[in-house]
């Protein structure tokens, strides 16, 4: 995907726990930001899920907490997409500390593409798909 972040933002006191780290809800709240920049990217954006009432559904993710964050820490997630199934995505967050580059976290998500009023996972349009396509991670394989 793009070299560009995902999300961009710091570390608040308010969102520090009583060890003095980022409290693990943050971090959950920091990739879900990312999440919706992300698939903004493949053209899955509020107002496409909006006109044709679409949504995003994760249905699994998988935290891997690298190094603590504190209060004042400048964060920053790029993404990358992994797989494009035909009702559903898998990719990976990574999120660094933008002063020293460490890897803070890493999560990695299965969404599900769905018909918001039918309430059922739904293939992505042929749009959707040929855009997450070229946005593929290399050495990534596309299921048959």
């Amino acid at each position: 995907m793009e070299t560009d972040a995902t999300y961009r933002g710091t570390v608040y006191p308010w969102q520090c726990d009583h060890v003095g780290h980022m409290n693990i809800m943050w971090y959950v709240g920091k990739f879900d930001e990312a999440n919706w920049n992300m698939f903004a990217r493949l053209g899955l954006t509020p107002s496409y899920l909006r006109e044709t009432g679409r949504g995003m559904a994760g249905v699994q993710q998988n935290i891997s907490y690298k190094r603590e964050l504190f209060a004042g820490d400048i964060v920053e997630v790029k993404s990358r997409l992994l797989e494009i199934r035909d009702k559903s995505i898998r990719f990976l967050h990574e999120m660094r500390n933008a002063e020293t580059g460490e890897i803070s976290a890493t999560c990695e998500i299965t969404a599900v593409h769905l018909d918001r009023q039918a309430h059922k996972s739904m293939p992505f349009a042929p749009e959707i798909r040929n855009t997450a396509l070229k946005h593929l991670s290399p050495n990534e394989a596309v299921p048959a």
